[in-house]
């Protein structure tokens, strides 16, 4: 996973203070200026979701605009998974 998180320059993890992932350490990386892919690190898997943002100051520290789950469990093994991931960032 550490791979999948810098081939596509994701942030490194940082704890969620918005409550929003209710806790968990969180990865993003920068859509445009408003909208990002993030990564929810749970205790055994990564939840991965596009969100919308006023800046990215804001992410772990205020609830997103929007969130919408893109897959849930990621795994890189997975070629749906990997295509969703680079549908967004290619």
């Amino acid at each position: 996973m550490e791979n999948v998180l810098k081939y596509y320059d994701f942030s490194d993890f940082s704890e969620d203070l918005s409550n929003t992932f209710s806790g968990n350490e969180i990865a993003f990386t920068e859509l445009n200026s408003e909208h990002f892919l993030i990564f929810e690190k749970k205790t055994d898997s990564y939840n991965l979701y596009v969100s919308k943002f006023l800046s990215k100051k804001e992410i772990g520290v205020k609830p997103p605009e929007i969130l919408e789950l893109l897959v849930e469990n990621y795994d890189k093994s997975i070629p749906k998974h990997r295509i969703i991931l680079r549908k967004y960032l290619h």
